[in-house]
């Protein structure tokens, strides 16, 4: 059995939609981030930077339970101990690897940041800058995805990866969280567009976007 302790956040969809196309059996435990629940002693004990989501499989490696942290990680771990989502060529699997790390590293905190100070900064940050500077960053992002997904069904290669469940709920939250619509142009996007609808209309992603969304 597996224990997914999460918010549905996008990084907390990642997981839970990859446990969902997996079809693997799992406890889904929420986490409310607002209240301070990552900050109690036993959440640190799963995961010392506090952060969801965290993964814990009674069925590890050598038949121990793991307990892993950072999505990106989690991604990754799915991936090689069920044998999909992640091609064995060596080379597909580099380049799918390669894109979840872009999300990680640029995707994730770029969109992230943006989100906070067009959102949620409010009357804490009147001064234009941070969102002129992450509205910059964020289009520059969406580029790179717009130019990549020219003429491709999917990220990399001719199958959905993990490389797509780890960027498309981060690119979903722009319109869903942060209605940033007309502030992204995101209308200016049509092959990204065109691959989150193709992402959304999986029957696995309907199912995994909405768990842990009970707070």
């Amino acid at each position: 059995m597996m224990h997914l302790y999460s918010l549905a956040t996008p990084n907390g969809q990642k997981i839970s939609v990859a446990l969902e196309e997996l079809a693997l059996d799992y406890t889904p435990h929420t986490i409310n981030i607002l209240t301070g629940e990552q900050f109690t002693p036993a959440f640190i004990a799963l995961n010392p930077n506090s952060k969801i989501p965290v993964l814990v499989d009674e069925d590890g490696p050598k038949g121990e339970t793991v307990s892993i942290m950072e999505s990106g990680a989690i991604l990754l771990y799915l991936a090689e101990k069920t044998g999909q989502l992640l091609s064995a060529d060596p080379l597909v699997r580099l380049e799918t690897i390669q894109w979840v790390f872009f999300q990680m590293a640029s995707i994730g905190p770029m969109f992230g940041q943006f989100g906070h100070f067009y959102k949620y900064a409010g009357e804490k940050c009147t001064h234009p800058y941070p969102v002129e500077r992450y509205t910059t960053e964020a289009k520059r992002l969406l580029q790179v995805l717009e130019t990549r997904l020219d003429n491709r069904h999917w990220l990399v290669g001719e199958q959905y990866s993990i490389a797509d469940i780890a960027i498309f709920p981060w690119v979903d939250c722009l319109s869903r969280f942060y209605k940033a619509e007309e502030q992204l142009a995101l209308h200016t996007y049509p092959n990204v567009q065109a691959w989150l609808e193709r992402c959304l209309e999986r029957p696995a992603v309907q199912k995994g976007m909405t768990v842990c969304s009970d707070i």
